[in-house]
């Protein structure tokens, strides 16, 4: 059986509000349009979804401390999850994942803390969420030393824990840190991770790393994104995504055309990243179920 998750979050309020990104990413939209996350939780339901990812990627020390708002996390972790939980309850069924991004920034894996330090954040993060998901899910993780921090912070959990790794664009059997994709797999059974995604990397890495994990032990998926590549510029926090170019072939049609792939080789959870949005959504939905 297929799970259909849901698309981007970040990438679709900007289009929604007909802003500029701002360096603050979707936590802008939390603090001035709250009712857009909700229109967009709404709308990946009504496309499809099963799973509504909570608006919590980057509401972590690191980016709140910067923003100058350090002392707002457990509220804002709240209010990210009830927003998913409305949505849910309105739509009627469904399941809310909360999300932890990466420390230090995506895709910059040499910038993320230490383990001991990682651990104990990731630790509190998983707390503030567990009342209101149904499970956490560890996003971008792109080194092991990464993976490893965020899974044995969120291993105190009841709630299951999902790692979602992120791949180099060109060659997608290497996480973006340059180690073999495979050098994660010990650590799912040694925090118990209840499924591995490979996510945020291009269609064409996604498709060829999905193979390579297929013996994991767990339910395996993926959620790709929409980038043409990841600007070399794009490397610290305050960065915008406005320098991170769109593709322009990447069509529901097409983007469904790679997770038959996906599918094929074993996924069997499946939905889109950055760039990807409802009515991707809607072709996967359409497509995978039948």
């Amino acid at each position: 059986m297929i799970t259909i998750l849901d698309g981007g979050m970040g990438q679709e309020l900007i289009a929604r509000s007909g802003g500029k990104a701002t360096p603050m990413w979707s936590l802008q939209a939390l603090l001035d349009a709250p009712e857009l996350i909700s229109q967009v939780h709404a709308d990946y339901f009504a496309c499809g979804a099963t799973v509504a990812t909570a608006n919590t990627y980057v509401i972590l020390p690191d980016r709140l401390k910067h923003y100058g708002i350090p002392d707002r996390q457990a509220e804002l972790m709240e209010m990210a999850c009830k927003l998913a939980m409305e949505a849910r309850d309105a739509y009627g069924s469904g399941k809310i994942a909360g999300s932890l991004g990466p420390l230090g920034f995506s895709y910059q894996p040499d910038k993320c803390p230490d383990i001991d330090i990682a651990a104990p954040i990731y630790e509190t993060a998983v707390k503030q969420q567990s009342d209101f998901v149904d499970f956490h899910i560890l996003e971008t993780m792109s080194s092991v030393e990464q993976a490893r921090g965020g899974l044995m912070g969120a291993s105190i959990s009841t709630k299951p824990v999902w790692l979602a790794i992120s791949v180099d664009d060109q060659d997608g059997s290497k996480l973006r840190s340059g180690e073999h994709i495979t050098e994660v797999l010990p650590l799912l059974k040694e925090f118990g991770a209840q499924a591995l995604l490979v996510n945020c990397s291009s269609p064409e890495a996604v498709t060829t790393s999905i193979p390579l994990l297929v013996d994991c032990g767990i339910a395996l998926g993926a959620y790709a994104n929409g980038f043409v590549n990841i600007s070399e510029s794009f490397n610290k926090i305050g960065s915008t995504v406005d320098v991170l170019e769109k593709r322009k072939d990447l069509t529901p049609s097409i983007y469904a055309d790679f997770a038959e792939k996906w599918v094929a080789a074993g996924a069997t959870l499946v939905g889109g990243c950055c760039e990807v949005g409802p009515m991707h959504i809607k072709e996967l939905s359409s497509r995978l179920r039948s």
